[in-house]
């Protein structure tokens, strides 16, 4: 039996459309559909923190795309993020992918001490075979939820703001946009993976420079100035996206939560989409899950949080 030829090479900014395809194929392993827009992929390519001839890997057995994996390290000293996609059957290209991207995390957290640790998001069922993960020191350390919630311009009316809120978007406010990244900072600082980022380098994480700023809301209330910050966006093919829904420390529980959330609801029902969509942390201490759950979003995915402590010698 003759064995197909591996080979693996960086990604360019011209591969885009390929790898869109792959992620593309493992979605619908996964999860059904087909989920990942052209312009994501684009966008993780040339992210600012990103080079491609050492971060990137694309592996072909018989000319055949089977796997794709890249690596960053924009969230602080000794934390290296991952991207692992392998298409079923292919252990041989999968297992190469991890070995360099490992190799490429120990690089990038030099220095860092031993907290290093690389990480990767795959959903609960993946293509990739977990035993290559836990074989290799890797443990699932979250779970997410990516939950979706149908919307209907008839019943998803904009709801009465409670206690004098009011809401602004930032669609003309440069300093509104920093604003809204100040809130996030304070209300996700305690979260899990949060990472502290300075403004520029969050508007390179979250693609800001191509983001709709009018889909970004600012709540305040009279006497107490900006009190939440709701970030969306309304670039993906399957369904608008909530990015950040934070509320501060001090005023949670006054139902602002659950006023941004319908909010939303309402926003996107007028713009024509059928379908929100967020992630959120399962164990997320804030009630978050529950909060989304009592507004009739559901279950689409699920995916762990695996993570590699970064030893020097490997």
């Amino acid at each position: 039996m003759t064995t197909e030829t591996l080979t693996v090479r960086p990604a360019g900014p011209g591969d885009a459309r390929d790898i869109c395809a792959l992620l593309n194929a493992v979605d619908v392993i996964e999860i059904g559909r087909p989920e990942t827009d052209l312009g994501t992929v684009e966008a993780d390519l040339n992210h600012p923190d990103v080079d491609l001839a050492t971060d990137s890997w694309l592996a072909f057995t018989g000319g055949r795309l089977v796997a794709y994996a890249l690596v960053w390290a924009d969230s602080g000293p000794g934390r290296v993020d991952g991207d692992h996609y392998v298409l079923p059957g292919h252990g041989r290209a999968a297992l190469a992918l991890l070995r360099r991207m490992e190799d490429r995390a120990r690089r990038m957290a030099a220095g860092a001490g031993p907290g290093a640790r690389l990480r990767i998001q795959l959903n609960v069922r993946p293509t990739l075979d977990l035993t290559l993960l836990t074989g290799r020191g890797y443990r699932s350390v979250r779970r997410y939820q990516v939950m979706t919630r149908r919307l209907s311009p008839a019943a998803d009316l904009p709801p009465a703001p409670p206690g004098g809120l009011v809401l602004r978007d930032c669609a003309a406010d440069g300093a509104d946009r920093r604003r809204a990244h100040a809130l996030v900072e304070e209300t996700f600082a305690a979260h899990f993976g949060h990472a502290h980022r300075p403004y520029e380098s969050w508007l390179d994480h979250i693609d800001g420079r191509s983001l709709d700023w009018s889909l970004v809301w600012i709540a305040s209330l009279p006497g107490k100035g900006d009190v939440a910050v709701l970030v969306t966006r309304d670039d993906r093919t399957s369904m608008g996206w909530i990015s950040h829904l934070g509320v501060r420390a001090d005023l949670r529980g006054y139902g602002f939560g659950s006023h941004l959330l319908r909010h939303a609801f309402a926003a996107y029902a007028a713009r024509g989409r059928d379908t929100l969509g967020l992630g959120v942390d399962t164990l997320n201490e804030t009630g978050a899950l529950a909060l989304y759950e009592a507004h009739g979003m559901a279950l689409h995915y699920a995916v762990d949080t695996w993570e590699l402590t970064l030893h020097p010698q490997g």
